[in-house]
């Protein structure tokens, strides 16, 4: 047996309801033959007679009442799907799946959801710890949103990616150091060199950009260990375990300011730029445009 139509089984509880076919014809803007046509396709293809016709009132059937009984909760459920997918697309409600790195969950991250449950309360953002090589892979399998990213990336047509923070790597030691230690204001590669180390994971691009940075200056250092949270990073440098080169975010000023660490400049500079991905916009719905608009919104110039 095939499926049930929906418009038909709508036409059928309007006949109960309103006890007559020109009266759901009236009420559902179609021509009495079409209502017609849905009641005995209908019942041709349920095998069974749905209403009693000829009377001035059409009633159902026991057969037919039983169906209408149960039409009402199956046009209730549809009718709440479609308002999902319109609420979605239009960007009133939905979920949205995020990727992003630790560093930006832990400082910039929080400040965008609140704004998004300030002004978009209906859209439930699904965040994942991702690094960027693995957001990238999701994005174009479909299974993330929009993805967090350290630049550059190799470009993928089917992505579109745009700047959106720049974040200045400073060098972050234990506060002790300063009286132990013949600390440079401007902390080179050639002194970090020579101290304790906390890398990120060697998988990461902020463990490339760093490791760049010392070999431009000659410089080829071990770490005493890597790990690939900057907030785990940033514990083990307050505790004495080691020097780390982190982004500038409030993580790092707060602990400076708990006099556990101190966060000094490094020559040269290095700067870690962080990108938007996500897939063209003509294929996103109104949900991800609401939290890339947002996400915009804490975009630097």
């Amino acid at each position: 047996m095939r499926q049930l139509n929906l418009d038909q089984l709508r036409t059928l509880v309007s006949i109960a309801d309103l006890g007559s076919f020109s009266a759901a014809a009236r009420a559902l803007h179609l021509a009495q033959p079409t209502v017609s046509l849905h009641i005995s396709e209908l019942e041709s293809r349920l095998g069974t007679p749905l209403v009693v016709r000829g009377g001035r009132r059409v009633t159902p059937t026991a057969a037919g009442a039983a169906l209408v009984e149960r039409g009402r909760r199956l046009l209730r459920d549809a009718d709440d799907a479609v308002d999902a997918v319109k609420r979605q697309s239009e960007g009133r409600a939905g979920r949205v799946r995020l990727g992003t790195s630790t560093g930006v969950v832990v400082d910039l991250l929080p400040q965008v959801l609140a704004r998004l449950e300030r002004e978009h309360a209906g859209i439930d953002v699904e965040v994942s710890i991702l690094g960027s090589n693995e957001a990238m892979a999701r994005l174009l399998a479909g299974t993330l949103d929009i993805g967090l990213v350290a630049l550059p990336q190799p470009p993928q047509p089917q992505l579109v990616l745009t700047p959106w923070r720049k974040q200045p790597i400073m060098a972050v030691m234990p506060q002790r150091w300063q009286k132990e230690r013949r600390v440079p204001r401007r902390v080179t590669p050639a002194w970090l060199a020579q101290q304790p180390l906390i890398f990120n994971d060697a998988t990461t691009h902020m463990y490339r950009l760093c490791m760049e940075w010392f070999a431009a200056a000659g410089e080829a250092p071990r770490a005493r260990i890597e790990l690939n949270y900057d907030a785990a990073i940033l514990s083990l440098v307050s505790a004495g375990y080691g020097a780390a080169l982190l982004p500038a975010q409030e993580s790092t000023e707060l602990a400076a300011q708990q006099d556990r660490t101190v966060a000094l400049p490094i020559t040269p500079k290095l700067i870690r730029r962080l990108g938007i991905a996500h897939r063209a916009r003509s294929g996103l719905d109104g949900a991800t445009l609401r939290v890339l608009g947002v996400l915009n919104e804490f975009r630097q110039g």
